[in-house]
């Protein structure tokens, strides 16, 4: 039975909960301590007492306690409900939500535990769930807009557009008095009906909807573009027609306004035509780029080299730094590629032996130092690379502008595309020093750091533009900024240190980094219906669904489990699984010294924090609301490298790529390698007939088909007889009891001139037992290939190191000569 309480504790319990809301802790457990030194076993009060030791930071402490409360009273919501929170702080939703609905069968008329748990369920996509306390909570209080139409999204997203859209039209029924024209939240809740509507397919019925609404909505561009794309789908041209040329009076510079009108006005094949709707705009407005570029995609031949002599002058002439950055989509045509090339060369002839450029100030890069800048460009880019060639206009450039920053970091990138990253790190940086306020080229720096593996001084470039108070440096402001590139490029900065430790420590928190963004849609759910922003809200829950396709996790979370398979394979060859015993010693003395190393950079990293901290003046304000800094236990990631399931913990990584990017080659190839090694077979074959489906001819993709057959071939007896079954049938790329050499030389020769084809058949054919002499002799023959580059060559020399092979010297060498500028071979 709980304990009852007197008016005056009544009135103290009261205090506690306001303590809570008020984030006053020390408040709250003080009068918590004061009712519990009566009423030892009060279940509401111990759950409180729980609940605020919890947001001190004891969490093990809370739960302990937050037990004995349900013990003590398990009839009482509030026990049930703080016992939801502190799951729910824990991360463990689903525990929540039955803490929660327990709660709620207590005390069914709790606005607060149905909207807790309401959030909770949009938080795990539980969306039938979510329209249940949904609908409980409109016929509670159905005097509030926003309930209805969280009802509204419930439904949407659940997938029933018909019923989202009834609620709506029920609530707007119901209005006794017009909203005001001026009210933004009808504004958009109309929008966001027709947004359903137009969900539906119903397109005339969301025009005439919408015909209805424009009048007094105040999203008036929205109206606009949503009226000509509905005509467009009606195929009433002319009507779209005039609906888009309303909305490039408005707007000459969007590009997709001119092809909605265009494919409105029937004249896709008429070039004359088209080019005269943009000649039309161009005339009208002088200023607009979009009208004078967006012509070059579709013009070709005499027509093209006219426009874009126009086009290319007009830019040069005012010195428009992003010229080449508008044109480069250009260069997968051949000849508009050439063209481009030519006539900027004609531009610079022109300026020939003029004074221009002579300038020292910002405004400089016009004529001939904006011809010498877009030419080192244009030498510079991949379809159009002559690097030779680049160095000379970057430098002619640097010679008329000694001080100007465009041509110094476009000299670092050269020497990025040379393989150069040392003299790339240094021209960078001299490029940072001509403008020391800049915090983009600062960050271009630090990059270029990073990626020639010098992670102190990039974490000292990066310093310049974060708070100096920060209590644990730069890398904590980076952390708190979130700064997930800087954390890739370091992580990816220690592996090829030997760093693993603190490598691991990079991309784990650009794991957790997703995590809180996938967290942050907590404030989101209550906040997007206080405020009306419903459509946005709707695009924000449905981008969070696909949050892990982005690149910057693939990135990071293949560079760890790069490193997790490479532990696994390092300690079974250690165990003498796979190979003999101490073969990678000198590898793990390597990271050795480099764990030793980090851990007097980070000793001198809190020293100096130490000093800062010291230095700061005792009067300044640190704020009533400052929360004390989480100390870090682990900041070498030690813990992280010395863990024993390191295919595990790859699995971790990998289950998004999976899940959110099956298209993405690199992470099917990444899940064969695992669940190889993790000897699950089927799981192992579907990443493999993945990537075939997707490139069948990728080099290392080839290599997994040999392997997988040798397991096929060696593994039948070990496996269930059902299970060999089903990978038979399921693996097609070549037979069971094919001549693997065979089909290895016959792969070889099929790309005999592509250098990552033969390294992957050469690598291959080591894998089948043939003579090693012969695989390292083939991998050195491959600097003679005509396509080789020396990103091939870098790999091909780490194959020869891998392979204890006599040969490396050799091949460095050949390389070194062939490629005298990469920093790999010097």
């Amino acid at each position: 039975m709980p304990q009852p309480l007197s008016s005056k504790e009544n009135s103290l319990f009261r205090q506690v909960i306001r303590n809570y809301e008020d984030k006053q802790y020390k408040r709250g457990l003080k009068a918590a301590e004061q009712i519990l030194k009566k009423n030892p076993k009060h279940g509401d009060t111990m759950a409180m007492k729980a609940l605020i030791i919890n947001q001190q930071g004891k969490t093990e402490e809370a739960f302990a306690l937050g037990k004995e409360a349900l013990q003590a009273d398990m009839k009482s919501h509030i026990c049930w409900h703080v016992y939801g929170l502190l799951y729910r702080h824990q991360k463990n939703f689903e525990e929540a939500i039955k803490a929660y609905k327990f709660a709620l069968r207590l005390e069914p008329e709790s606005p607060q535990i149905q909207r807790d748990l309401a959030y909770l369920q949009i938080q795990m996509r539980d969306y039938q769930g979510y329209i249940q306390s949904r609908t409980a909570m409109l016929q509670a209080r159905p005097q509030l807009r926003s309930n209805w139409t969280a009802l509204a999204i419930a439904h949407h997203l659940a997938g029933n557009l018909a019923q989202a859209e009834k609620v709506l039209t029920t609530y707007e029924d119901s209005l006794k008095v017009p909203p005001s024209k001026t009210d933004y939240e009808n504004s958009e809740a109309v929008m966001y009906k027709n947004s359903i509507i137009a969900e539906m397919q119903d397109y005339q019925k969301a025009l005439d909807h919408l015909d209805s609404i424009a009048k007094h909505n105040l999203d008036r561009l929205a109206v606009l573009e949503l009226r000509a794309e509905y005509l467009s789908k009606l195929d009433r041209k002319e009507e779209a027609a005039g609906a888009f040329r309303t909305l490039l009076d408005r707007n000459p510079e969007h590009p997709d306004y001119y092809t909605g009108f265009v494919n409105a006005s029937g004249i896709n094949d008429d070039y004359s035509a088209r080019k005269a709707i943009y000649d039309e705009y161009a005339n009208k407005n002088p200023r607009c780029d979009a009208a004078k570029r967006l012509p070059l995609d579709f013009l070709t031949g005499d027509d093209f080299r006219e426009a874009a002599r126009a086009y290319l002058s007009l830019m040069l002439d005012k010195g428009v730094p992003s010229t080449f950055a508008n044109l480069k989509h250009l260069y997968t045509d051949t000849f508009k590629r050439d063209t481009l090339g030519s006539l900027a060369h004609e531009y610079l002839d022109s300026k020939h032996g003029t004074d221009e450029g002579t300038a020292t100030n910002g405004d400089a890069l016009k004529g001939k130092p904006a011809a010498l800048y877009y030419l080192a460009q244009h030498y510079n880019y991949h379809l159009s690379r002559d690097l030779a060639k680049a160095m000379e206009y970057v430098n002619k450039g640097i010679e008329l502008l000694p001080s100007n920053v465009e041509f110094h970091m476009t000299k670092a990138r050269i020497w990025k595309h040379y393989g150069n990253t040392q003299k790339a790190s240094e021209t960078m940086d001299q490029a940072r020093q001509l403008d020391l306020k800049d915090r983009y080229i600062n960050t271009k720096a630090a990059k270029y750091q990073l990626r020639n593996n010098e992670s102190e001084t990039a974490l000292k470039t990066m310093g310049l533009f974060t708070r100096n108070d920060s209590p644990g440096g730069p890398l904590n402001d980076l952390l708190d900024m979130q700064s997930v590139w800087y954390l890739t490029e370091d992580g990816e900065a220690w592996v090829r240190n030997g760093n693993i430790g603190l490598a691991l420590k990079r991309f784990h928190a650009v794991y957790n980094i997703f995590d809180v963004w996938q967290e942050d849609q907590f404030d989101f759910h209550s906040f997007s219906l206080r405020k009306g922003q419903i459509r946005a809200y709707i695009d924000m829950i449905r981008w969070e669904d696909h949050i892990r396709e982005h690149p910057f996790y693939t990135r990071a979370a293949l560079g760890a489990i790069a490193i997790y398979v490479s532990m696994h394979d390092t300690s079974q060859m250690t165990n003498g699984i796979g190979g003999a015993s101490g073969v990678n010693g000198d590898d793990a003395a390597e990271r050795k010294k480099a764990a030793k190393k980090a851990k007097k950079e980070a000793q001198k990293a809190e020293r100096e924090a130490a000093e800062r901290a010291a230095k700061q003046d005792p009067n300044k304000s640190k704020g009533a609301a400052a929360e004390p800094v989480k100390k870090d236990d682990d900041p070498n990631g030690l813990k992280l490298a010395a863990t024993t399931e390191p295919l595990v913990e790859a699995t971790k990584f990998l289950a998004p790529i999976l899940q959110f990017s099956p298209k993405y080659i690199d992470g099917q190839i990444a899940g064969f390698e695992v669940f190889m090694r993790r000897e699950k077979y089927l799981l192992a074959l579907r990443c493999l007939n993945a990537a075939l489906a997707i490139d069948a001819d990728h080099p290392t993709v080839h290599e997994q088909v040999v392997r997988f057959c040798q397991i096929l071939n060696s593994k039948t007896t070990s496996l269930a007889p059902k299970v060999v079954e089903v990978l038979k049938s399921g693996f097609t790329a070549v037979d069971a009891s094919a001549d693997l050499k065979r089909y290895n030389t016959s792969f070889q020769e099929k790309h005999k001139n592509s250098s990552a084809h033969v390294i992957s058949a050469i690598k291959t054919e080591r894998l089948l037992g043939e003579d090693k002499k012969k695989s390292e002799k083939d991998l050195v023959g491959v600097l003679k290939l005509e396509d080789v580059q020396h990103e091939q060559a870098i790999e091909a020399l780490a194959l020869l190191r891998q392979w204890r092979s006599s040969e490396a010297d050799t091949f460095k060498k050949a390389a070194h000569e062939k490629w005298p500028e990469v920093t790999a071979f010097a």
